[in-house]
């Protein structure tokens, strides 16, 4: 017949105090959480953004209900080939870099309205607004001008892109460069031709 173990039990207690510790540090575990330079971090509680943007460093958060979205805030750079029309109904084609950074407070406001993680912020706030503002900004000028003035025209992409995206004060443009101006053959001859 076995004896039935006492309460007092050594063993019974080393168990008790490795299932307690192990708990512990599951919940530490779970309530800490660190954010990366260069990034802030969206807390939602059960689904609804909590709180501002965490900054970067170790930060809390309560386990098993809260969750963590990383939204990069360095300057990102992004390509844009487009094709639009100039005054005179020619076509254009280049190439526009955009520069922009997520402004760190509105990370927030960006996962609740517009955007889950980093990638959806291009394709749903940056590049509407650019396509717009180059056909905006393009439209008004004559091929000749847009050729020979293409600095100026560039200047005032960006000026109209950067006017585009404040009016939602969720990112900030910190530069744009148009490259790889292609027009037709024989357009690129007349304005060679007027130049000379």
């Amino acid at each position: 017949m076995q004896t039935p173990r006492r309460i007092n039990d050594p063993a019974n207690s080393l168990a008790v105090v490795v299932a307690v510790v192990l708990s512990a540090l599951l919940l530490l575990g779970q309530a800490l959480f660190i954010v990366p330079a260069g990034k802030v971090a969206v807390v939602t509680t059960l689904g609804k953004v909590s709180g501002g943007s965490r900054l970067p460093g170790l930060n809390l958060k309560v386990p098993f209900i809260q969750s963590v979205y990383p939204f990069d805030v360095r300057t990102q750079v992004k390509p844009e080939e487009f094709a639009t029309l100039t005054k005179d109904l020619q076509v254009i084609e280049a190439t526009a870099t955009v520069k922009y950074a997520v402004r760190p407070n509105e990370a927030g406001r960006i996962y609740r309205t517009i955007a889950g993680n980093d990638r959806e912020i291009y394709p749903r706030i940056i590049q509407p607004s650019l396509l717009k503002a180059l056909k905006s900004v393009f439209s008004q000028y004559e091929l000749v001008t847009i050729a020979t003035e293409w600095n100026d025209i560039s200047a005032l992409v960006e000026r109209t892109v950067a006017e585009e995206l404040d009016k939602f004060d969720y990112v900030e443009v910190r530069g744009l460069d148009l490259t790889g101006l292609q027009i037709a053959e024989e357009y690129r001859a007349a304005i060679e031709q007027k130049q000379i």
